[in-house]
């Protein structure tokens, strides 16, 4: 009798699952060349920022060549 009704449970459960509304998938943007560029610039300043902050710090030894 259990056994029956745990299959039954099981059986209901994927239907359900498969029933569910899915989310539609979102048309990828190409991007364009300026598009392209700002992100090119983003991670440039984030970088010098990042190495500022390095230099910056009084933690960081540094080395005159």
């Amino acid at each position: 009798m259990m056994l029956g009704l745990d299959r039954l449970v099981v059986n209901l459960k994927s239907k359900l699952r498969s029933l569910k509304v899915s989310k539609k998938p979102y048309d990828k943007i190409e991007k364009s060349e300026s598009m392209r560029v700002e992100i090119r610039s983003k991670k440039a300043r984030k970088l010098i920022e990042k190495t500022l902050k390095v230099a910056d710090s009084s933690k960081s030894k540094t080395f005159a060549f």
